[in-house]
């Protein structure tokens, strides 16, 4: 049964829609995450089931309860913000337990619930520290432990490694993926950056200009992307994209011909339903499937090598200026200058 549910959930400022008919099923202890470029609408979805907003149509229900109306002290859910937005002249301690004290929780029981969060995220000899002597992971972890004390149905994450530097957002990222597994707690998440999303999450919404644009598992999303926008999106380096034609389509619908200027594969998903025989039609392939062939069909001029330890990125560019992408784990010894063929299995490539 869904934890959280979504239905028909509509949002406008003014004449402006910036949430689209949203349908949506979270499920009990899943990490969904809400990803999609800047402005999508992630950030206010959120908004709307904490109850930081109101719907201008639709519902939302949270542990079979319809909330859309209830403010977000009665929702129960705790959220997480980007700022920390934590209390200055309080010690760690106070900061973790002043929405108890709202609540008028007993001062034992208050004790109990902060010392246990703060043992859960190792932060037992932090609790009498004021937040300006912490660093800016700790005060992450100070932000968790508030929501985690309210033993709330949802947790909400409003991008919350976006302020740390690259090596403690990997820290942190890491943490919030173990404390989830202990707690097994109802997770939603919001970013921009893929990467969290794909390490994180059970379940990925993917959005664009406020509406859901698929919703799936990480590698659902990656290996079986239902449209080009979520293709390009999801990935890093991102998907390659050459065009050309359709020049047959497979009997289900499933399968189509793509027809290069100088090649043609077939046997390719076609992930465009509405396309027919001639249209024009866009070949997609992740960076990661391409490989060397001097016989290859597609041909480019290294522009970039990119030498990054673990993998190289060569960056190409066609004859008729169409910029790609090549990464290999070894060094495929290509220069700046050099002309390359590469070939790739029809079965990792898709035809939007």
């Amino acid at each position: 049964m869904a934890q959280v549910e979504l239905r028909g959930v509509n949002k406008s400022f003014g004449k402006t829609e910036v949430i689209r008919n949203v349908e949506l099923e979270i499920n009990k202890g899943e990490f969904v995450v809400f990803v999609g470029p800047s402005g999508c609408g992630k950030s206010t979805l959120l908004r709307l089931i904490s109850g930081l907003e109101s719907l201008s149509s639709g519902d939302i229900v949270i542990a079979d309860n319809i909330v859309s109306d209830l403010p977000p002290s009665k929702r129960g859910i705790a959220m997480v913000f980007q700022s920390y937005a934590l209390y200055p002249h309080m010690t760690v301690f106070h900061n973790m337990a002043f929405s108890l004290d709202l609540q008028g929780v007993a001062k034992k029981e208050i004790k109990e619930r902060v010392e246990a969060a703060a043992k859960i995220l190792q932060m037992e000899e932090l609790l009498d520290r004021r937040p300006a002597a912490l660093s800016g992971g700790q005060r992450q972890r100070v932000a968790i432990g508030r929501a985690i004390v309210r033993n709330p149905d949802v947790f909400l994450f409003d991008e919350p490694l976006s302020n740390l530097d690259a090596a403690l957002r990997h820290d942190t990222r890491v943490e919030i993926a173990r404390l989830h597994s202990q707690l097994g707690a109802t997770t939603i998440y919001v970013t921009h950056d893929q990467v969290e999303a794909m390490t994180l999450a059970d379940k990925i919404v993917v959005l664009k200009d406020g509406e859901v644009m698929q919703v799936g598992t990480p590698m659902k999303l990656f290996n079986s992307p239902e449209n080009e926008f979520v293709a390009g999106f999801l990935g890093s380096p991102k998907m390659n994209f050459f065009s050309g034609y359709l020049n047959n389509i497979s009997e289900n619908r499933t399968k189509g011909v793509f027809q290069g200027d100088t090649y043609k594969v077939d046997g390719i998903r076609l992930v465009s339903q509405d396309k027919g025989v001639g249209d024009n039609i866009k070949l997609g392939v992740r960076p990661q499937h391409l490989y060397l062939d001097k016989n290859g069909p597609i041909k480019g001029k290294v522009i970039l090598v990119e030498q990054l330890g673990t993998e190289i990125i060569i960056e190409l560019e066609t004859s008729d200026n169409i910029f790609f992408r090549f990464t290999s784990p070894e060094n495929p010894n290509l220069t700046i200058g050099q002309s390359a063929s590469f070939n790739f299995k029809a079965e990792f490539a898709h035809l939007f």
